[in-house]
């Protein structure tokens, strides 16, 4: 585990690039664990903050983020800096990562930048249960994974064949609740912000229960009180339980 407590030049070293498959979690939360304040995220970003944001944009192959948080954010089109363009081209990588929506409901603004300003085409990942709007089709690739709810697993499958091996999550809580449900979680980037943010927030990931997973610390940064841990999977201690990859679907609307 390395601990800085100056910031780093160079963030892509602490957030590399994997050799294998990953899927990776960005997250922010209070000291006393809410995920918002006014029910978003922004209320908790401070220093060095957006910076670990985009060095983790910049990395991935593809960032998969629940539909209810593309409404509740209003996410943006999925566009990088100039010098953040490059390095993925120097990278051997395409300019831009994948934009990867999913949905159970399929309630999606087709206007919203997030589709009418893409550089590339997003991906919305649906159940067959869901019936699409033209309009939607038109601004983005509509895939049904799962009878009545998103198949996740197959989701990451799907994105793997396709050549993303390194996928980034931002939310929102449901979304990474049934991430961990299906054991598909392989790092957490969890930003702790220095706020008492008291309330009915909830925490980062909600869902069904299920056995705990170990995760070793492999960093940790400091920022005008903010703190930046990165956490990533590890062997199964003898004894415990060893989560296993899951099949079955959950519910994401």
């Amino acid at each position: 585990m390395t601990a800085l407590h100056t910031w780093p030049a160079s963030l892509p070293d602490l957030y590399p690039r994997d050799p294998g498959p990953v899927l990776r979690v960005n997250f922010i939360a209070s000291a006393d664990g809410a995920v918002s304040v006014d029910g978003l995220s922004a209320g908790l970003q401070g220093p060095g903050d957006k910076d670990i944001f985009d060095a983790l944009r910049t990395a991935c192959d593809a960032l998969i983020v629940a539909a209810g948080t593309v409404r509740a954010e209003n996410y943006d089109a999925l566009r990088l800096t100039s010098e953040a363009r490059a390095w993925r081209v120097a990278a051997g990588l395409t300019e831009f990562p994948l934009m990867v929506i999913v949905s159970g409901s399929l309630d999606l603004n087709p206007e919203q930048l997030i589709f009418s300003n893409a550089p590339r085409r997003p991906i919305v990942v649906t159940h067959a249960g869901a019936t699409p709007s033209a309009v939607l089709a038109e601004v983005a690739e509509i895939v049904a994974l799962g009878d009545d709810s998103v198949d996740l697993g197959a989701m990451v499958k799907l994105l793997h064949e396709r050549g993303a091996t390194q996928l980034l999550c931002e939310g929102g809580p449901g979304l990474l609740g049934s991430l961990i449900a299906e054991d598909l979680v392989d790092e957490l980037c969890l930003t702790i912000a220095p706020l008492l943010a008291g309330g009915q927030a909830g925490r980062i990931a909600h869902g069904p229960a299920g056995p705990g997973r170990r995760m070793g610390l492999r960093h940790v940064l400091t920022r005008e009180d903010m703190l930046f841990l990165r956490y990533a999977r590890r062997p199964a201690i003898a004894g415990e339980p060893a989560g296993s990859r899951g099949e079955s679907g959950c519910p994401v609307h």
